[in-house]
């Protein structure tokens, strides 16, 4: 943060930096610049053309100024100003100059925090007032709010407080970023528009939390990430309003290899296995506005290392196993809270006996997302894309992954809607590590055309990928 440094500061006041911590916040002391007031206005006149001279006209002037030739030039002209006016405006307009550079990041003295607090939270962007100013900001790139933040007080006030998300959520301002860790404590985010990479603070973990299976989840402007501590399970939680991560989460029911997916700011974590490694059937609801666990209902079939989705506004929870192969899929509608068994929704593919008894071999939970409520699912041994239909309750191939999207068993290669599109990230071996590479469709373009988005060279492949939307 550029807290206490000049931002947005006129040129104007570049000749002493002692003006230019007295021009900040004037509401609150304008009786300590009012003794440089007279230079800073000479700057201001000459820099903008509001006045002829920095000196009142005096007598002798206004007579001048009675002239023909000069009541010729200011009526052409529109610059003739009565010393009465000026005086009568002289304060005022001095005030307004003042305020206009209001987005100077805010004085730390005691004085200013004292009187200075009002002002700066509902300053932003002056000319235009904090309503006007707040409808700028949300059509901004989330990506420049680190860099607002900076400015000053207000806007870094306005940014942490979540707001400005909430109002883009309202108005269907929303951009997709994609969370992915190919490093056990390092994230990375990617934006899909403005192709950028960012670095997430890394997080401060022991060695068996680096040790053990982790899962991750993207709700509201929150990226969670479940594993194991010892004895117990822990949720690493990073804030993109803070850029932080925090610890200290605890569900209802801890768990680990459960399903899950969110809705803004709502996410459900279904299924999975306790501390005892007892296979779970009972499901959570976590509201990340309020910070809160809900238990829901619990499901008619206990299941791990399932996958889940959000599809026309319900729940579903997707494959998995207990004692078996689990090839049936469940429906959770939040408004009759109830769940609905749905025989086939997920069939083993042809390389894996269903329903036999005993675990899958080292598989990986289903890859599957939801892009404008249709359902899609990667085939990681046919390297197809597979659609399902709701109506028949039948999958059938749409094309081809992107060809260097290679995995092992399911893992290490990503699969997840980012908006109207979906999202492949994975990449073949090469000297030294990895090329993981981002692979984008559109699905409402036409089959499969995938489009390298980014590539990087990475030491190990895809641990975990989130999507957040905000």
């Amino acid at each position: 943060m550029l807290e206490g440094q000049p931002c947005l500061v006129s040129g104007a006041l570049s000749s002493s930096c002692e003006q230019e911590s007295k021009w900040v916040y004037v509401t609150c002391r304008f009786i300590e610049v009012s003794s440089s007031k007279r230079s800073l206005e000479d700057q201001g006149e000459e820099e903008f053309g509001l006045r002829k001279s920095s000196k009142l006209m005096d007598a002798h002037e206004q007579e001048d100024s009675k002239q023909p030739q000069q009541d010729k030039g200011e009526e052409e002209f529109g610059l003739r100003k009565s010393s009465k006016l000026m005086d009568a405006h002289e304060q005022e307009d001095s005030k307004q100059t003042q305020h206009d550079l209001s987005l100077s990041p805010a004085d730390q003295s005691h004085n200013q925090r004292h009187c200075g607090d009002q002002s700066d939270f509902n300053s932003l962007i002056q000319p235009i007032g904090r309503d006007i100013s707040i409808n700028c900001l949300i059509r901004c790139s989330r990506s420049d709010y680190g860099s607002l933040a900076s400015l000053n007080q207000s806007f870094r006030s306005l940014i942490r407080s979540g707001e400005l998300y909430r109002l883009r959520q309202q108005m269907g301002v929303i951009e997709h970023w994609v969370y992915f860790a190919c490093h056990l404590l390092e994230w990375e985010a990617f934006d899909p528009i403005g192709r950028r990479w960012m670095h997430l603070p890394r997080m401060t973990s022991n060695e068996c939390f680096k040790c053990s299976d982790k899962e991750s989840l993207a709700v509201g402007t929150e990226l969670l990430v479940f594993g194991k501590e010892v004895t117990s399970q822990v949720i690493y939680r990073y804030s993109i309003l803070t850029n932080s991560w925090s610890s200290g989460m605890t569900m209802n029911a801890p768990r680990c290899l459960f399903g899950s997916a969110s809705l803004g700011e709502i996410a459900i974590l279904a299924g999975g296995c306790n501390s005892q490694g007892n296979i779970l059937c009972s499901a959570e609801l976590y509201n990340s506005e309020t910070g809160t666990w809900l238990t829901l209902p619990s499901m008619n079939k206990p299941r791990k290392m399932c996958s889940g989705v959000f599809m026309d506004g319900k729940f579903y929870v997707i494959g998995g196993s207990n004692s078996r192969l689990l090839t049936c899929g469940e429906e959770y509608n939040l408004e009759t809270k109830t769940w609905r068994e749905i025989p086939d929704m997920f069939p083993a593919r042809s390389s894996v006996v269903g329903g036999t008894e005993g675990p899958p071999a080292a598989e990986a939970p289903p890859l599957v997302a939801v892009v404008n409520n249709d359902l899609y699912a990667a085939d990681y041994a046919e390297k197809e894309v597979r659609k399902y239909d709701k109506e028949r309750n039948l999958w059938f191939t749409v094309g081809r992954l992107p060809e260097r999207a290679v995995s092992m068993n399911g893992w290490g290669l990503a699969f997840r809607a980012c908006g109207d599109r979906l999202i492949v990230i994975g990449g073949p071996r090469a000297l030294g590590g990895r090329i993981i590479e981002l692979n984008s469709w559109v699905p409402s373009e036409g089959p499969p055309q995938w489009n390298l988005l980014a590539s990087k060279h990475s030491g190990s492949f895809v641990y975990n990928c989130a999507v957040m939307g905000c």
